[in-house]
């Protein structure tokens, strides 16, 4: 589970990492607002910190961040004022805490979020008459077993958490081969032509499609609606 924070100060980070230890989660930092603006965008977190106070950082990312993603988010300010406090919440932050805070109450914080925006994870997925098993790693099309190696399946997997949404290059090489995309793009390329034979090459409906210079998106584009369902 990774977490970003968005914070310059040392001291303020230190306890931020004191507070998630034990929680099983990886701390990514962005030094400045325009850095953890586009981290939390392409980035896939279950948790954003945000210092509204740091440069860059005001509570204009916090709405360039909801435009695209709904992770919660936590702002984190020396502005203790209500004011300030609704603000905050009605451009979309799910919660609020005042600097300087101790280590115990992030940590409260931060596990009531994480509690709160946690679905139950689904096991069975199905999308047009593609059905995939994620724990047994199994898939078929139109009752068709398909036959993935292991990175091709991985690469399925992660496409499904974003149904009809464009996922870039750099979030697949990271999620799928934990690499950036500009150091081996020929591996995700190359994987991507190898499932999309075996996902569309026998049957009428395609499924997977190549956004150009963006990524790529799984949505049946022939159906009213390409929600993702359970089976």
């Amino acid at each position: 589970m990774r977490i970003l924070l968005i914070e310059d100060e040392t001291m303020l980070t230190d306890c931020v990492r004191e507070g998630l230890e034990g929680l099983g989660c990886h701390l990514d930092l962005a030094r400045d607002g325009v850095e953890g603006r586009y981290l939390a965008i392409e980035g896939d977190y279950a948790l954003v910190l945000l210092d509204v106070a740091l440069a860059g950082a005001d509570l204009a990312v916090l709405q360039a961040i909801r435009r695209t993603k709904q992770m919660p988010v936590l702002i984190l300010t020396a502005r203790d004022k209500l004011a300030d406090r609704l603000r905050g919440l009605q451009l979309g932050a799910d919660d609020y805490l005042a600097m300087p805070f101790s280590a115990a109450a992030l940590r409260v914080r931060v596990q009531a979020l994480l509690q709160r925006r946690t679905p139950p994870p689904l096991t069975r997925v199905q999308l047009a008459d593609l059905q995939v098993d994620l724990q047994r790693r199994e898939c078929a099309r139109n009752r068709v077993r398909l036959k993935l190696s292991p990175k091709e399946f991985d690469l399925l997997a992660e496409l499904l958490q974003h149904p009809g949404k464009v996922v870039s290059h750099a979030t697949l090489a990271q999620r799928v081969w934990n690499t950036r995309f500009e150091d081996d793009c020929s591996t995700l390329e190359v994987t991507v032509g190898r499932l999309r034979k075996k996902l569309d090459g026998p049957f009428d409906v395609k499924l997977l499609h190549t956004v150009r210079g963006a990524g790529y998106v799984l949505e049946d584009r022939e159906a009213a609606s390409g929600a993702l369902g359970a089976f």
